[in-house]
């Protein structure tokens, strides 16, 4: 299994930024990270400074999101949808998608039970909920 440092994440989003605004060529994974940093214009001055990102790794903000978490976890969600795991991830996004009329919006309130999902697995020592995970995404779209 794949698992990045903080500091390979920051280089990831900051290079794609870099190419993105090249005009270089972007694979598949990289397309779909330089949509959602398309997506949220408040970060590109963070992409766009490498060695700043870099140097910042373990300072937390409590005043701010951290946009490279908050990136990642628009890119997880997209690669759950597209291969549908946890099996019921696609359904239940597309079934909150449609709800709020914004993939961007849905993606927010997944983000909210995958942090969730993870925070509990964390805190108890056990594999992640997938079911609970779907069950909570599949709340979000029923709610009002």
């Amino acid at each position: 299994m794949f698992t990045p440092s903080q500091a390979d994440v920051r280089r990831f989003f900051c290079q794609i930024h870099a190419k993105t605004l090249a005009g270089s060529g972007l694979d598949a994974i990289e397309q779909i990270a330089s949509l959602w940093i398309a997506e949220h214009p408040e970060y590109h001055a963070e992409l766009a400074d490498l060695d700043a990102a870099l140097a910042t790794v373990d300072q937390i903000r409590p005043e701010r999101d951290n946009p490279f978490l908050h990136l990642s976890m628009h890119l997880s969600i997209s690669e759950q949808c597209s291969i549908d795991q946890p099996r019921g991830i696609r359904q239940a996004v597309e079934l909150l998608t449609h709800r709020r009329g914004s993939l961007h919006q849905a993606h927010h309130e997944v983000m909210d039970c995958l942090g969730r999902m993870l925070w509990e697995s964390q805190r108890s020592g056990r594999p992640p909920d997938g079911a609970g995970y779907i069950d909570c995404v599949q709340r979000q779209a029923t709610r009002d």
